[in-house]
């Protein structure tokens, strides 16, 4: 690919440019200036963050005539929460902004949730732009305009569709991330394929060894490609109002997964990975499923990639009654839930999927992840 691919999120007047750089963050204030008069910006990120690419940022943006000034949130999962949010919304009113005044979110997934939601807040509405720090962040978490935080109850029950005016992905700053964040990014590119395109699937599969190697140029085409498959969707249905919602492929029994053990136990593309092989399971012993060999073909990618198959804590899900019943709980309350039955999205095949009825039932009794699951 080139040094910089434009991809644009087509929705009308809201429309956005993700910018896929095969580089580092030297071109983010020229991006901006082609989207915001000069001034003021503020740009919130997080201190391990911070540590890696604070300092190009600002540099990126003062070179191009911006004043930004910095925010700082705490990091990680367990800090996505109404507590860190309402902290936000008051640091950037203290700062007295503007409705012209763009919030940068530098970071990940959790960051630019955060980031978003508050800038959807703040006076009604305020610019929007990511910046993505993680592989996940990337490929999945800065396009399409979800927002919002954790509660006790589950997972982003709280938040907003709020677009960004831009999304700059520079693929050079992965170079910082921890491995096994990097990989957590891996399994969303999966889902992107499951869903949507079976040939990302057997690309993976091919430049497996390059990508745990984090190869700049297949991470660099991960990337875009996994944007491109995105941004189809989202502009097609912004709001999940029909096929936007195959994009949750994964997430019921994944976020399940997460509130059951604790916000931050476990990472996102990781139980995203798990809760992939559940839904296939389901798929296949409900006969919705018709490519043989597709749970052991997932199964096989995941440990290509070094992404989990299992629970660390599997072997006591048969006898942990109070887990069973956080997992029971967690699925009950998932954002698909009506009247008691999920609208789950399940394969069909390689590159397609479908929207089928389930209960909470039906998933938490495929969730043993014990060792021998996979064989059942």
């Amino acid at each position: 690919m080139t040094q910089q691919e434009l991809i644009e999120v087509d929705l009308g007047q809201r429309a956005y440019p993700i910018h896929v750089v095969a580089g580092g963050l030297d071109g983010l204030g020229l991006a901006l200036a082609e989207r915001f008069a000069l001034g003021r910006v503020m740009l919130v990120t997080n201190p391990v963050v911070a540590v890696h690419h604070q300092g190009a940022a600002l540099a990126s943006l003062e070179a191009a005539g911006f004043e930004p000034e910095v925010i700082h949130v705490p990091d990680g999962e367990g800090c996505k929460t109404m507590q860190t949010w309402t902290d936000l919304v008051g640091r950037l009113l203290d700062a007295r902004i503007d409705r012209v005044t763009p919030v940068i979110a530098l970071g990940g997934g959790v960051t630019g949730d955060l980031v978003g939601f508050a800038a959807a807040s703040v006076l009604r509405g305020v610019p929007f732009v990511q910046v993505p720090t993680t592989l996940l962040a990337m490929v999945d978490a800065s396009v399409g305009g979800k927002t919002g935080f954790n509660t006790p109850q589950g997972k982003n029950l709280v938040g907003a569709f709020y677009q960004p005016r831009l999304v700059f992905a520079a693929t050079h700053v992965l170079s910082t991330l921890e491995p096994a964040e990097f990989r957590c990014g891996l399994g969303e590119a999966v889902k992107h394929g499951v869903i949507r395109d079976a040939a990302l699937v057997d690309w993976m599969e091919e430049h497996s060894a390059a990508l745990r190697a984090r190869d700049p140029v297949a991470t660099a085409w991960l990337v875009r490609r996994c944007c491109e498959i995105k941004a189809e969707v989202v502009a097609s249905d912004e709001r999940e109002a029909g096929v936007r919602a195959i994009l949750n492929f994964g997430h019921t029994v994944g976020h399940a997964l997460e509130t059951a053990l604790g916000h931050g136990s476990l990472r996102h593309g990781e139980a995203v990975m798990l809760g992939m092989l559940v839904e296939t399971r389901l798929a296949i012993q409900r006969g919705w499923c018709r490519e043989p060999g597709m749970l052991a073909r997932l199964i096989h990618l995941a440990r290509l990639l070094q992404l989990p198959v299992h629970l660390p804590e599997a072997p006591l899900m048969h006898a942990d009654r109070s887990f069973r019943d956080k997992l029971d709980l967690a699925v009950r309350m998932d954002k698909k839930t009506v009247r008691g039955t999920l609208s789950l999205v399940v394969p069909i095949q390689m590159g397609a999927v479908q929207l089928q009825s389930a209960t909470a039932e039906d998933l938490v009794a495929l969730m043993d992840l014990t060792e021998s699951w996979e064989n059942s």
